[in-house]
């Protein structure tokens, strides 16, 4: 497989580490991006979706991007009671960016949710200002929602996948 090929999977349990240190490296090389600090991540002994990817927990996954065997990219999709759920954590390697990894990685995840939740309505937050996700959520099939909910998000734009 050339470093070309990208593949789109689930993180299996021995990976929880590998998910571990990139998602450390996306907080800090996007700080601004994510709702989480670096170094108080860092001082996290072990995150939640590290033992969720060692438990294969129901509802709450992280999905890879891989060329040949390196993780280069997450998409995390956690479901709330409710038949909705969100997709978090977003991250493509500086490297590996602008090859339209990240539109796969979004896509490969609304098709595991979809296909594990049937008819699943899929959310997502993005930063005002951060034009580079919202302009690929937009592209992948996200709209902009009302903010409907009772916490005050008013930092973040809502938006949902409503393909066409």
């Amino acid at each position: 497989m050339s470093m070309n090929t990208i593949s789109y999977r689930k993180l299996i349990p021995e990976e929880s580490k590998a998910y571990r240190t990139i998602r450390l490296e996306s907080l800090k090389q996007f700080p601004e991006s994510f709702g989480a600090n670096y170094h108080e991540a860092l001082k996290t002994e072990k995150f939640q979706l590290e033992s969720d990817i060692e438990e294969q927990t129901v509802g709450r996954f992280v999905l890879g991007a891989y060329a040949a065997d390196m993780l280069i990219g997450i998409c995390t999709f956690i479901k709330s009671d409710k038949n909705s759920g969100t997709i978090y954590q977003m991250y493509v390697k500086r490297e590996f960016q602008g090859k339209n990894i990240g539109q796969g990685l979004l896509e490969a995840v609304i098709h595991e949710a979809g296909r594990q939740f049937n008819g699943i309505e899929i959310l997502l937050e993005v930063a005002p200002g951060n034009d580079k996700a919202y302009h690929l959520y937009r592209k992948t099939g996200f709209l902009e929602v009302e903010n409907t909910s009772v916490q005050d998000f008013s930092h973040c734009i809502i938006m949902k996948y409503m393909p066409e």
